[in-house]
């Protein structure tokens, strides 16, 4: 693998890791509201990510590769928003519902702090590599 694929390794690892770091904080802004209809209740999302294998010129057989990350999409989570009576709130329902978010706020901080990590590893990871790139560089001088 060349030197320079690390950056688009690591570019790529960082974006999907931005992705995930803004859907979690929209599902953390969203943890506490509540709608009048099982339906129109906000569902946590997640994204789904998906390894992309790069075939490399860089040798004489191409057996050289390197690996990215790609952004499939968000998806919807299936589980059920939760049911609590409260008759006197604005949004219930005719029966005196209203459904709140199925969001779990612990999740998705422990989703937080782990994408925080992953993109601060692959900074480190780029930042080295520059480092290293520039060294080679002033052996020259």
């Amino acid at each position: 693998m060349s030197l320079l694929n690390i950056f688009d390794v690591s570019g790529s690892a960082m974006n999907a890791q931005s992705v995930r770091l803004n859907v979690t904080a929209s599902n953390l802004a969203n943890s506490d509201s509540v709608a009048g209809s099982s339906n129109a209740a906000y569902r946590a999302r997640h994204p789904v990510f998906a390894t992309v294998l790069k075939q490399s010129s860089g040798t004489a057989d191409g057996s050289a590769a390197s690996a990215g990350v790609k952004v499939m999409g968000v998806v919807e989570s299936q589980q059920s928003p939760a049911r609590r009576y409260q008759p006197d709130h604005p949004l219930a329902d005719t029966a005196g519902y209203v459904y709140s978010s199925n969001v779990n706020p612990i999740e998705e901080m422990t989703n937080m702090i782990s994408a925080s990590r992953s993109f601060q590893g692959n900074v480190e990871v780029m930042t080295t590599a520059r480092d290293l790139l520039l060294k080679t560089l002033s052996l020259g001088h």
